[in-house]
Order: C-alpha cells, then structure tokens, then sequence
C-alpha cells in the first residue's frame, strides 16, 4: 500500500507539474496544416486564428500558449514556432518603421525616401515567398509541415533578421539630421555594410544582393543631382541634401563667385570642429565636382565673342554637353552596374570614345562593330546589352513607326494624352476601332426618345425628336463652328475616352518609358533583386568602373573647356602680362614719366598727397610712353594713396630704423588699381592685387635707389679732376652701393620677371581646370613675393629689413654728396660729410656681413636653393666672402688711409 501510495502521488505530480511529454488537453491540440498557414500568414504580416500582434510587446504572440501537436514534442514545437514568429516580428517591425517614416516623405530628403521605397520592395520581396509557399500547399495534395516549412524558408528568416538590422541603422531614432545629414548617414552605412558583406561564402549571397539593391537605389537621387549638375551647371537640390550648397548673395559676375558662390556644407562634431557633410566615396572628387558646375555656368554666361574659333568652340561644348541626351548618367550607371556584375565587363569602353562620352546610338554601333570583328564576343545573349538595345530611342519608337504615317497621325509619344502612349499596341492592332474612339463621334449627346412626350405638350401634329447633333440648341452659324471647333480639337487631342488595361503592381516609369530615367533604372533594379552575381565586388570597385569613371572624364572635359576659353576667348595670358608689365615694371617706360616726377617731389621736400594730380601725371605718363599699347585705355591702371601709418612686416622687424628706412619706404603709400576685366578677376582679384601691389613697392624701392645713385654718379663724374684721399673713399663707398643695387635689381629682374613668369607658363599649360590655374597663378604670386623677400614670415623680413636698410643707406649716401655739391668748401660740412659716409660704409658690411652669413647657411642647409644667384651676385669675385664660406672684411681706422690696409678674414 505504501508503494501504491508512492505510486499515486507521483502521477498526481506529472500531470500536476505541466511537463511537456504530459498528455494535452483537447482543446488545445490543432493540425499541422493550420500551423503552417498561419505561419505563412503572419510571415506576410497578417494576424490568423492562431497567432495575433501584441501592439504593446511589438512581437507576434500564439492565442492559446498551449498549442500542441501529436507527433512534435512541446520542446520542439516551440522551438520550430519561435523562429517563424522572430522572422516575423523582423518583417512587420520593418513595416512599421517605413510606415511610420513615409509621413515625412513630403518634407524629408529624396534619398531617405528612396531608402523607404527600396526598404519596402525588398520587404515585399521576402514575403513574396511565404504567399508562393502558401498558393503552393493550397494547390498541392501533399499536407505541409512546419520541419520542411523550416526547410524552405530559410533564406527568408536570414533575410528578415538582416532587413530589420539595416532598416534601423540606416535610419536614426532621433530626427536631429538635416536632409543632408541624413542622406550621408544612409549612403555611408550602406557603404560599409556593403563592404563587409562583399566577403561572403557560399549561400550568403542574398545579404549582398539586398544591401546592393538598397545602396544603388538609395544612391540614384544622388546621381540625379550629380548628373544635372555638371552636364548642365544647374544645382536642382531642392532638399538640400547635396553635399554643397548655393549661396544666393553672390551672383556669377561678382568677383568673388569662384570662391563663395558655392561652398561645401558642414557641422559641427562632438568636439567642436567642423565636419563636411559629404559621402565617403565623393570625398575625394567632391572640389572638382563643383568647380565642373561652376565652370559650366562660367561658359554659359559669358557672352560669346564674335570670334568664328570662339563660335565653334561654344558649339562644340554644347554639342558634348547634350551628347547624353539619350542617356543620362543614372542610366550609364545601371548599365555599368549590370555589365560589371552580370558578365564582368567594363562598358567604358563603349560609353568613352575620342575623349567624350558618346550617345546610347554611338555606343549601341561601337558594340556591333567588335561583336562584328571578333566571334567570340557575342553581346546579343547579355542582359546589360538587351537593358541598351530597349533602352534606345529607335527601339522605343520602333514599334509605332510604321504607324506613324496612319490617318489619324498618331505619333510615339503624345505628351496631351499619356494613355495614348501606353495604349500605342493597342491603337496600331485595332485601326479598325478608331472612328468609333473619335472625339466627333462622341462629343455630342445620343437622341432622346421624346416623340411621344413632344405630341403630348405641343399637340397632334408629328414632332421629331431631340437630336443634338443636328445643332440643337444652335443655330446654323453657331453649328458649323462647333463642327469646325470639335475637329481641332480632335487634332489636339485625339482618343480622349481612351483608357489602358493596367496590371498589378505595375512600374509606373514602365508604362509611362519615355520619361528620363526611368524604364532603364527600375529594369536593373528588378533584375537585381532576381540576379545570382558570378562575383561580389568592392563598393569602391563598383562606384569607380560605374559612375566615378564617367563623372571624372566629364569634369576633365569641362576642365579643357574652360581653359581653352581663359586662354583663346578671354585672353588670361595677355592680361597677366599686362600686370606684369604694370606691376613688376617690366615695361620701364611706361611709369618713367611718373616716377621721375615723384622722385624730384620727394628730393625738393614737395607735397605729393593730392590723388587727382597723381592721377594726372600717370594718365600722361602712359599716353607719351611707347608702352601705351600695354593697357587698353589709359584710365583702367589708377593710383592713390593709402593710410601711411599702417607698417610693413619687415619695418616691425627691423632693428632701429633710422630716417634712412623711412625716406626709403615713402613709396610704399602708393596703391595701383587695375581693372582686370570679368571672369578674369576671378584669378588675379582684390587679394591678388594686394600681393602685386607689394611686390611693386618693393621694386620701386629699388628703382629708387638705383636712380638716386646713378644721379649720384654723374655728380661725382664731374669732381673727376680732383684726387684726394676722401674723393676715393667716397667713391669706393659709392661703387659698393651701387654694386649692390644693381647686382640685386639684376637678380630681380631675373628671377621675378623672366624665371618666374616661365614657370607661370609652363604651369598654365598643365592646368586642367580652373581650379589648378588658380593655383598656379597663387603659386606664381607667391614665388614673386619670397624672391622679393616681401613673404609674411619672421626669416624673410629679417632679411629685407637688412636690405631695405642698404636702400636707405642709398639715400644717405645720396644726400651727402647732394651737400657736398652745394656748400662742400665749408670744411665744417666736410667733415661732417665725411664721418656721415664712414657711418654709411660702416653699416652697409654689418648689413653685407648679416645677409652673407644667413643666405650662405640657408643655402648650405638646402632650404631655399634659389639664393643661389643671390648670393652669387652680390659676392661677386668673393668679394666679401671666400670660397670657403669665410667672410672678408675691410676694419675702418682713425684716418680713410687705413681703409686699404690688407683684410683680415674673420672665421663664421
């Protein structure tokens, strides 16, 4: 008994605990085949008599929680269940989301809402197969079961989970982003996923194919963007989701449009610096994609010179520019795409051509010809060439031209009617029917059957009854008009009661094929959704073969475009050398009437701040100098005055300077202002002239003192009678400065004028665009201003304070002899004079010395090799230092005697 006790208590306990293997109750037990449907169903995100979707808990839940199956322990039917109702969940989760975000399609940015469209396709795609698996079972006599549903749905459950995965990285639970943000964030996490799942093994392909088919899709409103913006120069961004943007306050002649006109967006990160708001893969092309727009408007806005070469280049641009017409660079992309991924070809060679990208027309004939040369290459069976072949204009039309010549005259695409567009097979399969399809046969309304109602009001005679097209109500007049007004519009709009047979779930841009990317785009995008890739390449393969390949060599087109309009039509390099001739004094007699007039003002002490005379005297300047053909009118070069109290770098730098320096630098308030002519300002602009404008005062400072010594010279030339011992001192002094000065002003010229002006050359020749010109001009300009040691840096004004400071010492020398030649038989003076030239000679080898010692280091340091000639120059002979790199000087005694005493060389 006690067993027995034992015994019944323990079967209380197994059918008391709810053990799996227990017996189920009744009510609890279903048939497999309603299990599978209703997994079926909720796979296509529908509720069942079995499942239902918890609102609250966002998942798929079974309505009784003890559902059991004969033959399947409750352990396995859970486990099998779960799985199906997680894919589930996934999928009406992904719904949701889209659902949820396609409120602010209106508003958002294309690219999002191409997310959502694609998101969506590919949703509709994964529950495609769970309602084919459910026609199936409902068709076949073979009862379904949830092992071999597992079986067959797997793709499907992996699809989910990684639909559900991307949908919510792609887009972000916060709406902080702008459009633009938004729209990098999708491209840029399409991207590196893709990237990843490029490495895929064997059966994993469809996690490729769906991040492909999102990435492209996403990425085709970009490309639209793109492709109206450097084949036409138009930003159409109405989002605002291009990674720049227009500033509306510059317009395109303003001076300063190439560098503010359009500018890359940016925001701010987490630590404060600014981040470009721009897809990975165009971070690199992104300048030159906007210098391409903008140089494109350049050309269309300038207006055309008379010139015929100018005439038949403009035509030529606009020729190449139109040469896709057929084409547009959304529709080259897919193209590419399907070559690349479905047979491994590169469609480069049949979309570039002769340095352009050809039509669909040329490409289509480039293709018979090498399927003609070569055998083996059979294009006819590739899908990229039948996706070219329909998407010919000829082949669109094909079908309707015989047509064309009909009665009626309809013709292949009739824009008043798009559903005579569609309806193009069925108009020209059923002639027959037209008459009855008119708009003279059915404008009016049929008779009315009144004969009887008329007798009964007007009386017993016989009363026909209402026609309308007898002109009822009208008269004969207004009849015939009406006729006459019915046929024309007829004409206008032929088969207005006509309406096309639809399909389900059918493309829009296929039933309408003749809008611009359209047709083409959505057939790849539905061929990749099918297609079983021979490879998987890189992300940065695919966007470099399919669409970076075409926008580079249409971004070096309009680069030679625009440079054979700087070089030919507006003349860069003749207005370049005009500032060269002006600026860097390379044309001496055009200002040599002005300056001498400012160089006598300046030695009488005269007042020369008055902007209208000095305008005058330049005016007259360039009118009788044999340069004047330099300029185009003697008014386009002006000169004023600027606030004088406004210092150099290289005066804050100098040591002390004396009055010398600041006798020197009085040239330095003068300011040149050339009119450089539209859109040649947008090379040589304010900032620009700024830089010309120093450079010229610096070789004024040193044509200066090269004039102030050569009038010294003559001044000497006439004591040539007289030999004493200070007459050669100063004399030695003098034939130092003047060394100097004319060794450097050669050096100048030398490298400013001529070997800077060569490199200038020979840059622009290389230029490829606009871009690269300015630069080349900003690299010329900077040259210019180290070679004259007017650069902004602490090293190099050092070095111009000490030769500033031999200019001036010029000037001193100047004005000593200046004395000696108007009151030099006081003997008080003379010796004032004379201790005045050994300060002079004195300070000229510090500064000699100074200079030696820094360009010979720089140079030995292989720094700036440029100084060669410098150094070369001024040392001529090793004058002030030997060969070896030790200086020369000459140490001043008591008496001038001692000025020729041998030199003692003094190590470095």
């Amino acid at each position: 008994m006690e067993v027995d006790s034992r015994n019944e208590s323990l079967i209380e306990k197994i059918n008391n605990s709810g053990l799996h293997f227990a017996s189920p109750l009744p009510s609890s037990r279903t048939n497999e085949f309603q299990l599978v449907r209703g997994v079926l169903q909720i796979l296509q995100g529908f509720s069942s008599c079995l499942f239902y979707w918890d609102s609250v808990g966002r998942c798929y839940r079974t309505k009784d929680d003890n559902v059991h199956l004969a033959h399947l322990s409750q352990t396995s039917l859970c486990m099998v269940l779960d799985q199906f109702i997680y894919s589930a969940t996934c999928l009406k989760l992904v719904e949701i989301t889209l659902s949820s975000k396609e409120i602010i399609k209106t508003t958002s940015s294309p690219t999002l809402s191409a997310f959502a469209s694609t998101a969506s396709a590919w949703l509709k795609k994964l529950r495609d197969i769970a309602l084919k698996e459910e026609v199936q079972i409902n068709t076949t006599p073979t009862v379904p079961t949830l092992l071999g549903l597992a079986s067959s749905l797997t793709s499907l459950c992996a699809g989910a989970e990684y639909l559900l995965e991307i949908v919510n990285g792609a887009i972000p639970e916060h709406s902080r982003f702008s459009s633009s943000e938004m729209a990098v964030h999708i491209l840029d996490y399409l991207y590196d996923n893709l990237n990843h799942a490029c490495l895929v093994q064997g059966g994993e392909e469809d996690s490729y194919r769906m991040l492909l088919y999102l990435f492209v899709g996403c990425l085709l409103p970009y490309i639209e963007l793109l492709d109206s913006w450097i084949f036409e120069g138009i930003l159409d961004d109405p989002f605002q989701e291009m990674f720049f943007y227009a500033n509306k306050a510059i317009a395109i002649d303003a001076a300063e449009f190439w560098d503010k006109s359009y500018l890359i967006r940016s925001t701010k990160g987490q630590n404060g610096r600014d981040l470009v708001v721009c897809p990975l893969f165009f971070k690199d092309i992104a300048k030159e994609i906007i210098s391409a727009g903008k140089s494109l408007q350049l050309i269309q806005h300038v207006p055309i010179t008379s010139s015929s070469s100018s005439s038949s280049l403009l035509g030529r641009q606009h020729e190449n520019q139109r040469c896709m017409m057929q084409l547009s660079l959304s529709e080259i992309f897919c193209l590419s795409l399907t070559a690349l991924m479905g047979h491994g070809d590169h469609m480069s060679q049949f979309f570039w051509k002769n340095d352009k990208i050809v039509s669909a027309n040329e490409s289509y004939v480039g293709t018979e010809k090498l399927q003609g040369n070569d055998t083996s290459n059979d294009f006819s069976e590739k899908i990229w060439y039948k996706f070219l072949v329909d998407a010919l204009p000829a082949t669109r039309e094909g079908a309707n031209r015989k047509g064309d010549s009909v009665e009626s005259g309809v013709s292949s695409f009739c824009p008043q009617n798009p559903a005579i567009t569609v309806c193009q097979k069925l108009l020209q399969a059923n002639t027959s029917d037209w008459n009855s399809l008119n708009l003279s046969n059915n404008y009016v309304l049929p008779p009315l059957n009144d004969e009887e109602l008329r007798k009964a009001i007007y009386g017993g005679t016989t009363a026909k009854g209402t026609n309308y097209a007898s002109g009822f109500p009208f008269g004969d007049t207004e009849n015939v008009r009406s006729q006459h007004d019915i046929k024309v519009v007829e004409s206008l709009f032929p088969f207005p009661t006509i309406l096309p047979s639809f399909k389900e779930d059918l493309i829009t841009s296929e039933l309408l094929p003749f809008q611009k990317n359209s047709t083409l785009v959505s057939k790849v995008l539905s061929w990749i959704q099918i297609v079983e890739p021979k490879s998987t390449p890189l992300p940065v393969v695919i966007l470099q073969e399919c669409l970076s390949f075409y926008i580079k060599k249409q971004v070096d087109h309009i680069g030679d475009q625009i440079l054979s309009k700087l070089l030919h039509d507006w003349k860069l390099m003749d207005e370049l050398r005009v500032l060269r001739d002006v600026y860097l004094l390379g044309s001496g007699d055009l200002l040599q009437h002005f300056l001498t007039v400012v160089y006598n003002k300046l030695d009488k002490g005269e007042s020369w701040d008055d902007d209208f005379e000095l305008n005058t005297v330049l005016q007259e300047s360039i009118r009788n100098s044999a340069d004047r053909t330099v300029l185009s009118s003697p008014d386009s070069l002006v000169v004023s005055l600027t606030n004088r109290d406004a210092q150099q770098t290289t005066q804050l730098l100098a040591p002390s300077p004396r009055k010398s320096c600041a006798g020197i630098s009085d040239l330095d308030s003068l300011k040149f202002t050339y009119k450089v002519p539209w859109p040649l300002e947008l090379i040589a602009n304010v900032e620009a002239l700024n830089k010309y404008n120093k450079v010229m005062n610096f070789l004024l400072r040193v044509k200066r003192a090269k004039f102030v010594l050569d009038k010294t010279r003559r001044w000497m030339w006439k004591e040539r009678g007289t030999t004493t011992v200070n007459r050669k001192h100063r004399l030695l002094v003098e034939q130092k400065l003047l060394h100097f000065v004319d060794a450097f002003h050669q050096y100048v010229m030398d490298r400013v004028y001529h070997s800077a002006w060569h490199e200038l050359c020979k840059g622009m020749a290389a230029a490829g665009s606009l871009d690269e010109v300015i630069e080349v001009h900003e690299a010329y300009l900077l040259s210019i201003q180290r070679q004259c040691f007017v650069v902004p840096d602490k090293l190099w004004a050092l070095i111009a304070s000490r030769i500033n400071s031999i200019l001036g010492l010029a000037l001193d020398f100047y004005s000593v002899q200046q004395t000696l030649s108007s009151s030099g038989t006081v003997s008080a003076i003379k010796a004032r004079c004379e201790k005045e030239v050994d300060r002079i000679e004195k300070q000229f080898d510090d500064c000699m010395a100074f200079l030696l010692r820094i360009l010979s280091f720089k140079l030995n340091a292989s720094q700036f090799p440029h100084l060669a000639d410098l150094v070369t120059r001024i040392n001529y002979n090793n004058f002030y230092m030997s060969g070896t790199g030790n200086l020369i000087t000459a140490p001043i005694g008591s008496d001038s005697s001692t000025n020729f005493k041998l030199a003692k060389t003094v190590s470095m």
